[in-house]
């Protein structure tokens, strides 16, 4: 791989993984159309996806960071309350128990790992079919479509107020399922996931949010499964640093993306962007049957 093409890859993982016209859909159209070789491609997927994951880090780390301390504090109740549990077995009495979650953030925390199980799931049961579906353009081509279709939903859905103390742990299953299943190329998982937080009448601006955080356990989850595959992989010391530039240019246009994403959700403009994966979508599936 060259440094152009590196280049190319970061910037179009930037701006489609965040942007809701699917980052896996692009790379494997690109990939299939110029034959572009990677020369070690899982590592330099990992270190593309980890470079977005920057991304999110920077624009919500106060969440983030709020959301850790209050993990870190529920698992500090959890074990309180196993001794309190104790004590009242064996001296036989009705000692308070701590409620677990009791504001916002550890209810955003509880979501977040319950969307997490049903992506995690379809993620490990769904592995060798999307590498098959990233082959050809069909695959690709038909989720954009399919991603169009939601965006034009998302735009039209009626206003949603939830916040994190009223979405119920079901919601965050559908959510995450909905997660799992945009693994498959061309299924944008920002704008897939955006669209059904929107459609589960949660507030624009926290689906985004969601949708953001929500993607940091799946990309660190998918990089630990895949570290003994790229183990195998023999790959040119020359091609670290190569990676490395594409990472950065990841990071950077992720920033700038999330940032959009935004301001395109509060306006609803998702109608230009499913306008886009209609038009990419066909492409795809014209090229499948032409080239």
């Amino acid at each position: 791989m060259s440094v152009l093409e590196s280049i190319l890859l970061g910037i179009v993982q930037g701006i489609t993984e965040f942007l809701p016209v699917s980052s896996s859909g692009h790379l494997s159209i690109l990939q299939n159309i110029f034959h572009i070789e990677t020369n070690g491609s899982m590592l330099f997927d990992i270190m593309l996806h980890l470079g977005t994951l920057v991304a999110v880090f920077v624009v919500y780390h106060k969440d983030i960071w709020k959301m850790i301390l209050e993990a870190l504090l529920m698992v500090r109740d959890i074990f309180v309350n196993l001794r309190l549990f104790i004590l009242n077995r064996i001296h036989k009495t009705s000692l308070k128990y701590t409620r677990i979650v009791h504001n916002s953030y550890r209810k955003f925390v509880v979501l977040i790992l319950v969307s997490t199980f049903p992506t995690g799931v379809l993620g490990i049961l769904g592995k060798d079919l999307v590498e098959l579906s990233s082959e050809t353009l069909l695959i690709p081509g038909i989720c954009l479509l399919i991603t169009g279709v939601l965006l034009l939903m998302a735009d039209h859905v009626r206003e949603g107020r939830k916040m994190p103390r009223e979405v119920s742990y079901p919601v965050g299953l559908i959510i995450g399922t909905a997660q799992g299943i945009a693994t498959l190329p061309g299924l944008s998982r920002s704008g897939t996931t955006i669209a059904v937080c929107l459609l589960c009448g949660l507030d624009r601006k926290f689906a985004v949010k969601y949708s953001f955080i929500l993607s940091i356990p799946a990309i660190l989850g998918a990089a630990v499964l895949e570290i003994k595959d790229v183990i195998a992989e023999p790959i040119a010391p020359s091609q670290i640093g190569i990676y490395g530039i594409g990472t950065v240019f990841a990071a950077v246009v992720g920033y700038i993306c999330i940032k959009t994403m935004l301001i395109v959700v509060r306006n609803k403009k998702f109608s230009y962007f499913s306008y886009y994966c209609f038009a990419v979508g066909l492409f795809a599936i014209a090229g499948h049957f032409l080239l």
